[in-house]
């Protein structure tokens, strides 16, 4: 399988699929390879792993923001990191960010750890936020 991964990587440097076309590949890529995961998502108990980071923002006037980002797209995003060129990574490390540890990263280990992410936040004002997988 990372035979497969490299050769969509390549095909995206070259500039012959685009970043969503690359995405959409590694995901088909990823659940071929993973045990498949429960319908109703990776509810606490339920032993299955988490697809989505939700956040989800009620506030007093009635404003909703409610926020579902697939963590396939995190994987993705961390995979992608080979792709930047070294001067660019020089640069952006000059601003005070460091991807050199990313590639050791275990992004399994990284998903399933974030299964027991709950951050429940009420404001005096009556705001509320939530942030969790499922």
């Amino acid at each position: 399988m990372e035979e497969s991964r490299r050769k969509i990587l390549e095909m995206l440097s070259a500039g012959k699929i685009t970043v969503d076309e690359a995405t959409a590949l590694l995901e088909r890529l990823g659940e071929e390879g993973e045990a498949p995961v429960p319908a109703s998502g990776g509810e606490e108990g339920e032993g299955g792993i988490p697809r989505y980071l939700r956040v989800v923002v009620d506030s007093k006037e009635g404003d909703k923001v409610n926020v579902r980002v697939p963590l396939s797209l995190i994987k993705t995003g961390i995979k992608l990191k080979a792709l930047i060129p070294q001067n660019a990574a020089d640069a952006i490390s000059e601003k005070g960010f460091d991807f050199s540890n990313l590639s050791s990263l275990d992004l399994d280990e990284l998903v399933k750890a974030l299964k027991e992410l709950k951050v429940d936040v009420d404001s005096a004002d009556g705001e509320k936020v939530r942030v969790f997988t499922e």
